[in-house]
Formats: structure tokens, sequence, C-alpha cells
């Protein structure tokens, strides 16, 4: 199916959650050993932008270091990615959320197959712009551990640019989901202005550790504007947001968000989740087995989940209680893309903690 038969559909009804993600992504995500990871200029876990050449060097020493497991046949995935993609393709697979896309795609075969992706699991890409250049790619590579160092090659990617979003892409819409990232940050003002005019809920990601602890000014700057709805942190995010702090405790970390954001939420890998809303804070265990094949896509996961829940009108703790489902079902395989063996997994957690089911069962 081609862009071509989706403005068709883009005139239905207007996306429930829109996500903006400038560039479209591929990620190539693979299970290698210690040592391509030593290779590889870096902290490990986390994640740093290289140039073509060097995305192209990873691919090809790649196939001299793939680990093979049993459970996983294929050791390398190629998929559309991205975190807000993660959560947008979650939210219109597995919960049958009405939702869309912002952004750009090359005139290339990663473009190609990023739209096919998303318009497959019914993901509204009417508002996605094709442009002629390279479509961005990302390495991802797992360990044994399921723990994850991404390398992502961005710098000639064509993106959208914050002059070009109209009303019209926002009009109708409830929520905007976006991921900080400095180098769109000119677009995220630009998106959360228009956002607000039209009445959309904002809810941003913090991204990574890096990114957080590079660019904490601007940051600060976002979050203490009151424009932000919605924040969603991780563990190593949290902390390096109070670096310096006398306390810089996850905790501490929700208390700041709360301040700024009506729903603030922390995740914290294998021990759960915190979240705060008003007055309310909840802690919520993880969900499922602890050991992660990938680790990719958790957190996108959870705020998938978390979102569904929102809209539903569901409590602070039963949005937790779904995103720690929808995150533990994405780390049972390989990538940010949950198999639909796993969202039956899911909705069987869903179904013990009593939450309430989606429309749609896979």
């Amino acid at each position: 199916m081609g862009a071509e038969t989706l403005v068709k559909n883009g005139e239905a009804k207007a996306p429930l959650i829109l996500g903006l993600q400038p560039a479209a992504l591929i990620d190539h995500v693979a299970r290698v050993d210690w040592s391509l990871l030593h290779q590889i200029p870096g902290e490990r876990g986390g994640s740093i932008p290289v140039e073509f050449k060097e995305l192209e060097h990873i691919l090809s020493e790649l196939k001299r270091h793939i680990l093979t497991s049993v459970d996983d046949p294929s050791p390398m995935k190629t998929m559309a990615g991205g975190s807000v993609a993660n959560t947008i393709r979650g939210l219109s697979s597995g919960f049958g959320v009405n939702s869309g896309m912002i952004g750009a795609y090359g005139d290339d075969e990663q473009g190609q197959l990023f739209v096919s992706n998303m318009n497959f699991t019914g993901v509204n890409i009417s508002r996605l712009r094709k442009k002629t250049g390279p479509t961005a790619q990302c390495v991802c590579l797992v360990d044994a551990y399921g723990n994850r160092t991404m390398r992502p090659c961005l710098s000639t990617a064509v993106k959208v640019q914050g002059d070009e979003l109209t009303k019209d892409d926002f009009s109708g819409s409830k929520w905007l989901v976006m991921r900080y990232g400095i180098f769109n940050l000119e677009i995220t003002q630009a998106a959360i202005r228009i956002a607000k005019q039209e009445g959309l809920s904002v809810s941003i990601d913090l991204a990574s550790f890096e990114m957080v602890r590079n660019f904490r000014e601007p940051l600060l700057k976002l979050l203490e504007s009151g424009d932000i709805d919605l924040c969603f942190a991780n563990e190593d995010e949290a902390t390096e947001l109070l670096r310096g702090e006398a306390n810089a405790s996850p905790e501490a970390a929700l208390e700041y968000l709360s301040k700024y954001c009506r729903w603030a939420v922390v995740t914290l890998g294998a021990n759960g989740c915190i979240a705060k809303h008003a007055q309310e804070v909840v802690r919520v265990p993880a969900i499922g087995e602890t050991k992660a094949v990938d680790a990719t896509g958790a957190g996108d996961l959870f705020a998938g989940g978390f979102l569904y829940g929102l809209v539903k009108g569901l409590s602070l703790e039963e949005c937790c209680k779904v995103g720690s489902c929808s995150g533990g079902a994405v780390i049972r395989s390989l990538g940010g893309e949950v198999t639909s063996e796993n969202w039956q997994w899911m909705y069987k957690q869903m179904q013990i903690k009593g939450l309430p089911l989606p429309d749609i069962r896979n």
C-alpha cells in the first residue's frame, strides 16, 4: 500500500493521539557479543549520533559479531524505529487507538519501509511528508543481557521543519507525543505552540541520559514553561535532571517534574515505576519475567500503555499497570515492535490484573 491510498483515510477522523518524529527512522536491531561493543567509541548503553561512514562500518562488522539464540532464530531485524514511532505504532496495533504521525521520510528504500511498516500497523500516515534525500537510520546493538547501545545516523537525513507545521496537522487531536532532542528544539517549540492553540495536551519523553546531561538548561526551560502535561523519564534520565542537587533520587525528580507537569512518570526498569498526578503518588512493580531479551522500546511501549489508560479515563495506578504490561511485552523479543504473540501475552496480563482490554485483539 502506498501513501496514495492513505490520504483517503487521512480525511477520516483526526487521530486521537499524534506523534511528532521530525525524521522517520529505520532501526537495524542485532544481538551482538561484547567485542563489537568494545570497538565502538562512546559509552555502552547510551545513544550517540554517528556519521554515515561509521554507520556503514558498524553494519558491515555486525555479521561477524552476531549472537544467535534458540528462542530468536532471527538475530537481526530491520524495522521502522524511533521512540515516538514505537509508541504510536504500539497504540495503534496493540491498543486500537486512532493514532497518527507527523514527520518526513526520504525518497529511498528506508523511507518506503518506514511508511509501509507504519501503515501496515494501522497508523495514520497522511501527515508524513516525502522529501528528497536519505531517511535516518540507527543501529541498535543488544548484548547478551538485553541491554542496548544505540548509534543513530541523523545528520544528513530529511526531516520536517518547524515552519512546515500547520493547524491542520493538529486539528481535532487530543494528545501530541514527542521526545526531547536538542536538534529538534525549534520544531518541538513550534509544535507545542500550535498544539496548545488547538487544545491538545502534550507528552514528552526525556530521550536519553546523555541528552539530559548535555542539554539540561533548554530542557529545564521547556519543562518549566508549563506547556508539558505529561513527562516520562527513566531512572538514569531522572538522576541527570537533578545532577548536582543534594538529592538526585528518582523520587526527587518525580517531585520536580510534578511541579510543572500534570502527570509525571519515572520508570525504574525491573523495579517498575513511580508516578504522580495532583496529590496522588503511586508505585507499581514491573510485570512478568524480568529477563529482557532486548530492552529496546520498553520506555516507548510503557508510554503507549500509559496514554491508552489516560484516554480510557483509568486511574493513575491503572495507567501505570497498563504501561508495565505493554513495556513488559516489547522486551520479550528483539526490537521496538511488539510481536502478535507478545500482544496476546500482554492482554492476558491485563486480564489477570482486571484492566479494561482494548476493543481489538491481535
